[in-house]
């Protein structure tokens, strides 16, 4: 009895140790993982992936992550120079980047966070556009317009005669290619006498503070100051039915919304050898569902986190929409599709 006494009380004793050193591992792990994260790029992608950086260095206070404001363009020069160890970005890489990232040998991770639902807002005293056409904003911001179009009255019958003051993303921003694809028809087609930035507190600013002006910004921003800000839904003959629809999680979730676009991170494949990068991007994954929620951009289903993990586990490096740059009408339910395709 005795025998038995003494042989449970060990059989006791190695499974508390057991489960004190592998909580002990863990504690020193999370306590020793030291290092630098170094990441760059789109201001849309900017606020849930600085929400991860600060709930990552909670767990990690030794790992220094740092995030920068470039734009989709500036953060892939960066990142093809093999400056940074993750871009952020607000559409697929470009062939150009592409290019770049095979020339000087990184090999790179996409993977898709989040979708954004890209908003067209205007000043809260403006109350004669509740609603703009695709038709109607592509006469505003083709090529042509510049130094034509520049009054609100021409851009529909019954709209005042004030002066057109616009906002937008700059030339090196995801947003201004993914905005001029999807309004205009080619990346990078536009009027160029607007106010342009990569920082898209500025154009919250400007059009905050300008009753005549229009612009478009990520929803984040949007949400973040909504008490400056009035959004403009879009009428858009390929989705709901022609009729207006406001950005919204559930028009990106139904496919209604003509500006639903997803959000991207690529991770240099060499960086994620290291053990301080691997770890970011492994927490990134497992939370940006909750955390894009709380930036106000729409999470991807469970199913997606689960591909892009695996994608990132395997180090299935390249992009799975052939490095061609801004997609229109990627619905969630097609960017699934394509990750299934991806991982297999």
């Amino acid at each position: 009895m005795k025998k038995q006494w003494r042989k449970l009380v060990s059989a006791v004793l190695l499974v508390t140790i057991s489960a004190l050193s592998i909580f002990t591992v863990s504690v020193v792990s999370q306590t020793q993982l030291s290092g630098s994260v170094k990441i760059d790029g789109s201001s849309s992608v900017y606020p849930l992936t600085e929400a991860v950086a600060e709930e990552f260095q909670k767990r990690y206070p030794r790992v220094k992550v740092t995030v920068g404001i470039s734009g989709t363009g500036g953060g892939f020069k960066k990142f093809g120079r093999g400056e940074t160890d993750i871009s952020n970005a607000s559409r697929p890489i470009r062939p150009i980047e592409d290019e770049e990232c095979r020339k000087n040998g990184i090999a790179y991770i996409e993977l898709p966070v989040a979708y954004d639902a890209l908003a067209v807002v205007v000043n809260p005293a403006n109350n004669w556009c509740n609603y703009l056409t695709v038709e109607e904003l592509k006469r505003i911001w083709e090529p042509e317009a510049q130094g034509k179009i520049v009054n609100w009255s021409q851009v529909r019958k019954g709209f005042p005669n004030r002066p057109l003051k616009l906002f937008g993303a700059g030339a090196d921003s995801g947003t201004y290619d993914f905005f001029t694809a999807a309004i205009v028809g080619k990346e990078h087609a536009s009027r160029g006498d607007y106010t342009g930035s990569e920082d898209d507190n500025v154009l919250v600013q400007g059009v905050a503070s300008d009753p005549n002006a229009l612009g478009f910004i990520p929803f984040a921003y949007v949400a973040e100051n909504r008490d400056r800000l009035k959004t403009v839904a879009i009428q858009c003959n390929c989705h709901n039915d022609g009729k207006p629809m406001q950005p919204s999680e559930k028009a990106v979730i139904e496919d209604r919304y003509h500006l639903a676009r997803p959000l991207f991170i690529y991770v240099n494949r060499k960086s994620a050898d290291r053990p301080e990068v691997r770890a970011f991007v492994e927490f990134y994954l497992q939370n940006a569902a909750k955390l894009a929620r709380e930036v106000r951009y729409v999470p991807l289903p469970k199913r997606a986190y689960e591909l892009a993990m695996e994608r990132f586990r395997k180090r299935i490096v390249g992009s799975m929409f052939g490095a061609k740059g801004s997609q229109v009408g990627l619905s969630i339910e097609k960017l699934l599709a394509a990750e299934e395709k991806k991982t297999k």
